[in-house]
């Protein structure tokens, strides 16, 4: 028997006659798969990506909540394989189990929520780091804090780098607002998302 094989002029081994999946069939079999595996209990975490004014952001939860937030400056990837290591290697991209914690971004980003109100999972932050990133929510929407300050509200005054690091290893950024946390001589500091980010972050939230 003869084989034959479809034209491959560019030499890469694709059929370029056969059309690819565009994204709204992609769309489809990914919001099947997620179905299917919430439904048979195999999907202990879904992801799912968000375009915003700061860049696109990845969103991953648990059926406790949502348990990472991370930015394009963070690597999606990275982000990915942390949760495959620390939590659970079932990860599959279901963006439905993400629409409310996508729909309140959305509003943030527009103006109109000023906080969050979704379950978390915060497996990813233990210790001091937790208890630190608890006090974020006391930083109302538009205002800021010192390190220093974020360190005495957790209750370890002393802490100031302490609290600096539970900011920048925050798994729920945006969410858990550690944007608003800046330094002494009122510089902005570092931030996961980038610098660029968290000046956007605060500039919106003050002038709204």
């Amino acid at each position: 028997m003869t084989t034959t094989h479809p034209p491959d002029p560019d030499g890469t081994g694709l059929d370029l006659a056969v059309p690819w999946p565009d994204e709204a069939l992609m769309g489809r079999l990914y919001a099947r798969l997620g179905r299917e595996a919430e439904a048979t209990g195999v999907l202990d975490i879904a992801y799912g990506t968000l375009d915003t004014p700061v860049g696109s952001l990845l969103l991953a939860a648990t059926e406790r909540g949502v348990i990472r937030v991370a930015f394009a400056a963070q690597d999606h990837e990275a982000a990915l394989q942390q949760l495959s290591d620390k939590v659970s290697p079932r990860i599959l991209q279901a963006p439905a189990r993400l629409d409310v914690v996508s729909r309140q971004l959305d509003e943030y980003f527009d103006g109109r929520r000023h906080t969050f109100d979704v379950p978390l999972d915060w497996t990813l932050a233990s210790g001091f780091r937790r208890t630190a990133l608890d006090r974020l929510y006391d930083i109302g929407y538009g205002h800021t804090a010192t390190y220093a300050e974020l360190a005495a509200a957790a209750g370890s005054p002393r802490a100031v780098r302490a609290a600096g690091t539970a900011c920048a290893t925050n798994p729920l950024p945006l969410v858990v607002p550690c944007h608003r946390v800046v330094r002494a001589d009122g510089s902005i500091g570092r931030y996961a998302g980038g610098v660029d980010a968290k000046r956007y972050l605060l500039g919106m939230e003050s002038s709204t």
